[in-house]
């Protein structure tokens, strides 16, 4: 394989001006510059980019650590981060296995985003301890390596709730998301101080934002599932197990029980009914992600963003008289 040396012999020049030339430095002139090319072109030369990295400490690859893949959710979000990088001569690397954390401390990438209880909060520590810039999607940790991009999950389920209170459901049915996660928290908590406040009683299932987890919660709330009652799911995977379910029953959607998500999947617009959703731009969820963390990189500048979130009223809902 031809390297540096080569190069540097057939041009009758030292190794550090192949370097030089190689790298754009502005140490050797534009015409020394374009004869080096040249010779590394017709020696086929290919960098060493293991080499580089070793020089310059930057791979120009970040890490998107997810904790799942299934479900409609995450295109739209990996979008929006490939489109803020694309301009920045960076390239994603997406990944959610057991060994991922090895991307991050063999330095494979200059950073990560990170969504999903892959990593603990004492590995975030960890990794920032390090030096190792991250951006969190769904937790909130104060350090000068990490900036934070979270949905403002109040105020979208602020809107649902006030939707579904004003149906006047006997009970609500809750399916909750995933022990320990951050969104999931939030949202429960809206639902559980709005349906006291009303005075409704609220109902907790087990759920874990698959579509299968709603599915199974739903199978088992049916035995107490009433005419009038109302059922929120955390996620809209969930709700439109839910959905599966109920059109196997005599409950109808939006007459007999009010049905309402979270996340606005393109999906949730073509059931019959349509189901209320909380919406809010994937898209720019992954972009404001990725701008944090390559200003983090660059400019050592964290700080903690919100992406807004607005509830869609839809025909799953019942309209009380």
């Amino acid at each position: 394989m031809t390297g540096i040396k080569d190069i540097a012999k057939a041009a009758g020049v030292s190794i550090s001006t192949v370097s030089y030339a190689l790298n754009g430095s502005t140490k050797v002139t534009e015409k020394t510059r374009q004869r080096i090319v040249q010779i590394a072109n017709e020696l086929n030369y290919i960098p060493n980019a293991a080499a580089r990295t070793l020089k310059t400490r930057k791979t120009h690859i970040i890490g998107a650590f997810l904790g799942d893949y299934s479900g409609s959710f995450y295109g739209e979000l990996l979008k929006g981060i490939n489109l803020e990088l694309s301009n920045t001569g960076y390239e994603l690397i997406v990944c959610n296995g057991p060994e991922s954390h090895r991307l991050m401390t063999e330095r494979i990438v200059d950073g990560g985003i990170i969504l999903g209880h892959r990593f603990t909060e004492e590995q975030i520590m960890s990794f920032a301890d390090r030096g190792h810039p991250l951006t969190l999607l769904d937790r909130e940790i104060i350090h000068p390596n990490i900036s934070c991009v979270l949905l403002n999950n109040a105020m979208g389920m602020e809107q649902e709730m006030e939707a579904i209170v004003a149906t006047r459901p006997n009970h609500i049915h809750l399916l909750n998301g995933p022990v320990g996660n951050h969104d999931a928290i939030e949202r429960r908590e809206i639902v559980m101080t709005r349906a006291l406040q009303a005075g409704i009683t609220v109902m907790e299932w087990d759920g874990n934002f698959t579509k299968r987890s709603g599915i199974r919660a739903t199978s088992d709330l049916l035995e107490d599932l009433k005419d009038g009652d109302a059922i929120v799911c955390l996620n809209d995977d969930m709700a439109l197990g839910v959905y599966d379910v109920l059109q196997n029953t005599s409950f109808r959607i939006g007459q007999d029980v009010s049905l309402a998500g979270f996340d606005k999947l393109e999906i949730t617009n073509y059931t019959h009914p349509k189901i209320a959703s909380v919406s809010y731009s994937k898209l720019e969820w992954g972009q404001k992600a990725a701008h944090s963390l390559m200003r983090l990189i660059d400019a050592k500048e964290n700080g903690i963003e919100k992406i807004d979130s607005k509830f869609i009223v839809a025909e799953s809902v019942c309209q009380r008289k």
